[in-house]
């Protein structure tokens, strides 16, 4: 049976329908702080806003990962550090709906930047 809190989500590679046992033992110690919960959406466009600007493909828990710490960071007292890990690589994902905003092919400001490389050699 599946854990009275799940519902479908978009987020591949996070548990989708029960607590991890690690996690359980965890909450029992005393360690966990908060769980956040991630809206629809948020995970696959914090994951394009990483693409987009700051040059980190990664996959969609990876983006999900990335909203709720920043989410945390928006509520934590000033001085906070705030650690998160994004263990996923966008690769496997460029055939999922993650990445179909991107055209396959390069637009002529893409093109330009290629040539003007060292390393030029699409001709």
């Amino acid at each position: 049976a599946s854990h009275p809190a799940f519902s479908p989500h978009p987020i591949q590679g996070w548990t989708p329908d029960f607590i991890p046992l690690v996690l359980e033992q965890g909450e029992a110690l005393g360690l966990k702080d908060d769980y956040v919960a991630i809206p629809d959406g948020a995970a696959v466009e914090m994951a394009q806003s990483l693409a987009k600007n700051e040059g980190i493909l990664t996959g969609i828990s990876g983006g999900g990962t990335m909203w709720a710490a920043v989410e945390v960071a928006k509520k934590a007292p000033e001085g906070s550090v705030i650690a998160t890990m994004l263990p996923d690589t966008g690769e496997r994902y460029l055939s999922t709906p993650l990445f179909a905003d991107i055209d396959a092919d390069m637009n002529e400001e893409e093109m330009a930047i290629s040539k003007s490389s060292p390393g030029y050699i699409l001709e």
